[in-house]
């Protein structure tokens, strides 16, 4: 019995979790309701509170969440079969809930944000990850692993900014084969 408990109340965290990510990634945080995210969820809006004590304790699971997605893809192994790191960061940028990115930055920049801590947490996943897949002799000379990365996951949001703001103006595809032939042979 109490394992079913148990399993109920990991599905509706997760269920929360999932729409929140989606309705932030559409309204941005500050315009995302609890009766909204229950009404995606399909769930009673007092679980939210129950589940994560508020509004903010809800934000920080989705970024959670996200930082394990992130670290995860950083952690799969680069062998036969798989999708080289350029591959992965395409696919990365089409993903419907990386939109979360951009619509969190808007909110994120402004100094008294509640979610400028969190928003920062999640840079330094991406970073991390990043950094996790490129190999040393990538790196170009004359820079460090650290910049480096800085300037590739901008570039990485930026192309993702663009393209959800004005994809009839964004090639993804032309945009791929750019990144192809900026970046070092490594990345590829």
């Amino acid at each position: 019995m109490a394992t079913r408990r148990i399993q109920r109340t990991e599905e509706s965290r997760r269920l929360l979790v999932t729409a929140a990510a989606e309705l932030f990634a559409e309204k941005g945080y500050r315009q995302t309701s609890f009766i909204d995210i229950a009404d995606k969820a399909g769930i009673s809006r007092g679980s939210i509170p129950w589940h994560f004590g508020n509004k903010l304790g809800l934000l920080e699971a989705v970024i959670d969440d996200q930082i394990q997605v992130v670290l995860a893809a950083s952690a799969s192994p680069a062998g036969e079969g798989s999708s080289g790191p350029l591959e992965q960061v395409m696919s990365f940028i089409r993903l419907p809930v990386t939109r979360l990115f951009i619509t969190l930055l808007a909110e994120a920049v402004e100094v008294d944000s509640p979610v400028r801590e969190h928003y920062a947490r999640l840079h330094a996943a991406l970073r991390e990850g990043a950094q996790a897949r490129i190999p040393a002799k990538a790196v170009p000379a004359g820079t460090t692993l650290e910049a480096f990365t800085v300037v590739l996951v901008g570039a990485i949001l930026g192309v993702h900014a663009q393209w959800r703001v004005a994809p009839e103006a964004v090639d993804l595809d032309a945009v791929h084969a750019t990144l192809r032939a900026l970046l070092p042979a490594g990345l590829k």
